[in-house]
């Protein structure tokens, strides 16, 4: 299957694709998957500056919530 094909399908069709490839990633080893360099330099900066205390943390409960309202419809 070509980019070419994937543009052609149906969303519906694009979404089972995607799905079935993420589940084919979530049987694979997780040592066989590795990030890339700049991903783990982020997430290495996100931890130090949530550390010092520089970051605003919520309760799952408030993210859920804020998430919801980002997502309703207009």
């Amino acid at each position: 299957m070509t980019t070419i094909d994937i543009v052609k399908l149906p969303t519906a069709e694009k979404l089972r694709l995607m799905e079935s490839l993420w589940d084919s990633l979530c049987m694979t080893p997780s040592d066989e998957i590795k990030p890339p360099n700049w991903h783990t330099e982020v997430l290495t900066e996100r931890i130090r500056q949530l550390d010092a205390g520089n970051e605003a943390v919520s309760s799952w409960s408030e993210a859920k919530e804020r998430i919801r309202r980002q997502a309703r419809p207009i």
